[in-house]
């Protein structure tokens, strides 16, 4: 059964929401830096966002993982948590 539009309101939010204005497939690039840095110009350049740049980048990344759910496949769940990791030490942030 095909979704309907209703159903993807996590896509719907990602779109819309006062989060960040994302680069196209920021989170299929093809290392953590890459996708760490994209989300840093987004939050940093973007006019949506009510927080601070880290802040927002981190909960972006943090909402996709969430909505992602058991359907991401181990490795790119990996390589994003790393943009997590990533994230932090650009913004000059404690590692977890």
């Amino acid at each position: 059964m095909a979704k309907t539009n209703s159903s993807r309101w996590s896509q719907r939010v990602t779109q819309t929401s006062n989060a960040l204005d994302l680069e196209p497939e920021v989170f299929t690039k093809p290392n953590p830096r890459a996708i760490a840095r994209s989300l840093q110009r987004s939050a940093e350049h973007s006019r949506r966002r009510k927080s601070d740049a880290y802040r927002s980048a981190m909960s972006m990344l943090t909402f996709y993982l969430n909505r992602a759910g058991k359907t991401l496949p181990k490795t790119r769940r990996e390589k994003l948590e790393k943009a997590k990791d990533e994230l932090r030490r650009l913004y000059g942030k404690p590692a977890h």
